[in-house]
């Protein structure tokens, strides 16, 4: 479905990714971990479109997306909850979710303003808030619903539980394993070690713009210094 190769992107005259590799396969939940500024983000944003990488390929379901802005990109399926969530503040709940709403799946859409709001009971309790009244735990779960209203084919996400309570952390989780049950396509950036190796198929750790390890939990379940060779500190 997603396939990175040889991705190099800069900001100025600071290069950050070297030559990146990453693929998502249909179906599959893939992470990218690593310490902070090795360019996880930067990865994200230059898949999305929205900062430009300079060389090497990224290619969605067969067609090459680097280059294209990142409202393409977002129209081709590929939905982000980006790091630091990003709601609209002076929106309600449910203005937040029917504001970019769209079905980039083939078929009917799996999700609706009903179906959002039956998955989150918590943010249906808060529909008439503004984005700007609700916990950071309910913004972060609104930045996730407001990403599947897009009905996306792959869905992205940068921080998925940073700076969240354990309980809404724990949410966060369900959630993400009860779509991946669905089959929902999922590329994800965590620090929860333990809870990625639940929920996701291959992982890829990143270390100064270049994937230095990647492998199934399996294997990275045997690989007993990895984490801490790529996220000790």
């Amino acid at each position: 479905m997603l396939e990175v190769a040889g991705l190099e992107t800069s900001y100025g005259q600071s290069q950050v990714l070297f030559g990146m590799e990453l693929s998502v396969a249909a179906g599959q939940v893939v992470t990218l971990m690593g310490r902070n500024g090795m360019g996880k983000t930067t990865t994200v944003r230059s898949i999305m479109g929205l900062t430009k990488g300079h060389a090497g390929s990224i290619r969605f379901e067969g067609t090459e997306i680097r280059g294209m802005p990142s409202y393409r990109v977002a129209k081709m399926g590929l939905g982000l909850v980006p790091e630091g969530r990003q709601i609209f503040p002076n929106l309600s709940v449910r203005e937040n979710l029917i504001a970019t709403a769209d079905n980039r799946s083939p078929g009917a859409a799996r999700w609706t303003l009903e179906s959002v709001l039956a998955a989150f009971p918590r943010l249906s309790e808060r529909a008439g808030n503004m984005g700007n009244q609700l916990s950071g735990g309910e913004q972060q779960m609104l930045a996730v619903a407001r990403a599947l209203m897009t009905n996306p084919r792959l869905l992205v996400l940068d921080e998925a539980t940073e700076g969240l309570a354990p309980l809404i952390r724990q949410e966060i989780w369900s959630i993400l394993s009860s779509l991946k049950a669905e089959g929902q396509a999922i590329l994800v950036i965590d620090k929860n070690v333990a809870a990625l190796k639940r929920l996701a198929d291959r992982h890829c750790f990143i270390e100064k713009g270049r994937v230095a390890w990647s492998g199934t939990t399996a294997e990275l379940n045997a690989a007993a210094d990895i984490e801490q060779r790529y996220l000790g500190v």
